[in-house]
């Protein structure tokens, strides 16, 4: 529902619909997480082109408009430092000219500015059980109270050395307040602000760089605003300038905006090129073979700090089924609880080798741009000899003998029968989902249009009541007011009825519907006297300048035939005839009738004059054989200089005898 609420948001903004996305996710997010939200995204009706780590996309937005980058032997060296509500990451990013290269990064998964505020949470709770004798964590909807006051304190004091707390109606109808100063704020807070020190010198020791080689840090986040944050990063990186050049809320999401555009049709973007890495390290592990006991059972294939995408193909000896398991070989490393199995492939039906032996049987596995694991296939190589012909010279004396012909070896790939496991939902169980979110997708907009269209009608019966006694009062009969009078008081009257209050749409519609139709008249005639005078003028106008034009003497108008002028002068002595006709019938009629002069009649022969004037009067004038007009005198055209006989054409070349 939440991915679906942001499609319709961004639907309704592009006036378009929204299916291709790219989405920046925590770059500590392990497989089983990101795989739920490619999941949550095909339930949404999305096609994530790409998941992205979220310091990865601030990296391809600093970098990807920057035209001042170096070549790629002298890169230059950037820290993002994003602190956000809930965590903290950061990168250390190459930038060289088309590209950037993530060399490092580091996480701490909880650390953010609403450890801050639970701090401030838990100082002043205990304060008010004192002052006020009040136990505020013992009430949800008290500490929500709390909680946003101490947010809002800790943005003031971000500004300022000092300020007020205040909470009105907290609990037991008590109206708390308090103060704080900034360098008290610091004091609260010191154990949020020592955690992290850690990730920035790791980030900084992973990627193999010292901090002379760093040319900018950057920061983003909401958190890196509160001064005692970017004081401890300033700590860490001493003698480097904390830059904010980037917009701290959004430039996740440009990043984002930019990797989708890099990789949709439709938008021409600079070519910049992303190379990404692992985070986790991971292995892949198996039973050891009854032929080899002694094997290893576990392997490594992609280590924290590889690039990602990337393939590793594995290689075993088999003689029968046999199964694979790709986990991570750090759980400890992993967020929360998360469970360290990644996926497993079952290879089927390995066939027997000619000789007896185990046969070698080659497993693809790879990390993807999502940065998901995955087991792509199993196959064995066949290796087939073919003679292939050699053209030779042959000596006559052995002409006789047949030389040897070469073999050329060609190998083949035959796929092996496989099928694996993961995280990841089956696609029936995708379907369904997606219909059942459909399905609540489609009930929650009938009650949204159920609930626009009865304030449609509550607001039609109010203003066109109105109006009735104000701008639509010349325009209305007494017999048609006194009906329409009657009709909005019975809606009104139903609307505040157990049957009005939670009615159908249809019902709500068709109600409208009815008063409209007895209500639309009378604002045809309002809206009529209204316009007519604006259509009236813009038709005149357009006579005048016809007629002008047609019986102008002007030498523009020179070449164009007198019938056809006159036949202009006609069309337009027609229609202000018919204007001026129509002008007086509507001043002798009633404003509370149905109008004659109509403002769509007036628009109707105002373009009808001039679909038949101006392709009259804009007819170019006739050209003048030889390229000249008729005052010009013609100009002599130079002939042209005879060449002298040695640079006559003649043939470049001569046979002399």
């Amino acid at each position: 529902m939440y991915l679906g609420k942001l499609r319709d948001i961004a639907a309704n903004e592009l006036k378009t619909g929204v299916t291709d996305v790219v989405i920046a996710v925590p770059g500590w997010f392990a497989d089983i997480q990101r795989r739920a939200l490619l999941d949550a995204a095909a339930i949404a009706g999305l096609n994530p082109l790409r998941l992205i780590n979220d310091t990865t996309a601030v990296a391809l937005g600093y970098g990807i408009t920057k035209s001042d980058l170096p070549e790629e032997d002298a890169p230059r060296h950037v820290i993002f430092v994003d602190v956000g509500h809930s965590s903290l990451s950061a990168s250390v990013v190459g930038f060289s000219k088309g590209q950037l290269v993530v060399k490092s990064s580091a996480y701490d998964h909880n650390l953010g500015g609403r450890d801050i505020d639970f701090a401030l949470v838990r100082h002043f709770s205990e304060e008010f059980k004192t002052k006020y004798k009040i136990d505020v964590l013992s009430n949800p909807k008290a500490t929500f109270r709390l909680a946003a006051a101490c947010e809002k304190l800790k943005k003031v004091l971000s500004a300022n050395a000092e300020s007020p707390l205040n909470v009105e109606s907290i609990m037991n109808d008590i109206d708390a307040s308090s103060k704080l100063t900034r360098e008290a704020l610091e004091e609260l807070v010191a154990p949020v602000l020592a955690r992290i020190t850690a990730p920035l010198q790791r980030v900084l020791a992973d990627s193999g760089l010292t901090l002379d080689q760093i040319d900018a840090i950057e920061l983003v986040g909401g958190s890196t605003r509160v001064p005692a944050v970017r004081a401890r990063i300033q700590e860490v990186f001493p003698g480097k300038v904390l830059s904010t050049t980037l917009n701290q809320d959004e430039a996740i999401a440009r990043g984002a905006t930019f990797a989708c555009a890099m990789l949709s049709p439709i938008f021409r973007v600079r070519d910049f090129h992303m190379q990404d890495v692992a985070h986790y390290p991971i292995k892949v592990q198996w039973t050891s073979s009854p032929s080899d006991p002694d094997e290893d059972t576990e392997l490594v294939v992609f280590n924290n700090g590889d690039k990602m995408p990337s393939t590793k193909v594995l290689s075993f000896y088999r003689k029968d089924t046999f199964d694979l398991e790709a986990v991570y070989a750090d759980p400890a490393g992993l967020p929360g609880t998360i469970n360290p199995f990644i996926s497993r492939i079952t290879v089927k039906e390995v066939p027997a080798d000619p000789k007896g032996d185990s046969t070698c049987v080659r497993v693809k596995t790879r990390l993807n741009q999502h940065g998901i694991v995955s087991f792509e296939g199993a196959y064995i190589e066949e290796v087939e000899e073919r003679d292939e012909p050699v053209a030779m010279d042959i000596d006559p004396a052995t002409e006789g003998a047949t030389p040897p012909q070469p073999k050329k070896k060609r190998v083949k790939k035959k796929e092996i029968a496989f099928f694996t496991a993961s995280a990841s939902l089956d696609p029936a169980v995708v379907q369904s989902l997606r219909e059942q979110e459909n399905s609540m997708h489609a009930a929650d907009k009938l009650v949204t249009d159920t609930e626009d269209r009865k304030n449609a009608l509550e607001e039609y019966v109010y203003d066109t009541r109105g109006k009735l006694d104000e701008r639509f009062a010349p325009y209305v009969k007494a017999d048609e007011k006194a009906k329409l009078l009657v009709a909005l008081q019975e809606a009104e009257d139903w609307l505040y009825t157990e049957e009005g209050e939670d009615a159908s749409k249809s019902a709500y519609v068709s109600r409208l519907d009815a008063l409209k139709a007895l209500g639309d008249p009378i604002t045809f005639r309002f809206r009529e006297a209204e316009t007519r005078q604006s259509a009236i003028a813009q038709l005149r106008e357009t006579l005048n300048t016809y007629m002008s034009q047609a019986t102008s003497g002007d030498e523009k108008y020179s070449h164009i035939e007198q019938k056809d002028k006159d036949s202009v002068v006609e069309k337009v002595a027609t229609v202000q005839k018919w204007l001026e006709d129509q002008i007086v019938r509507q001043a002798e009629a009633p404003k509370n009738v149905e109008p004659i002069l109509k403002s769509a009649d007036i628009g109707k022969k105002r373009d009808e004059v001039i679909y038949f004037a101006t392709p009259i009067m804009t007819k170019l004038k006739p050209r003048i054989p030889g390229g000249t007009s008729g005052t010009e005198t013609p100009k002599n055209e130079p002939e042209p200089t005879p060449k002298p006989d040695s640079e006559a054409p003649g043939p470049s070349e001569m046979d002399i005898d």
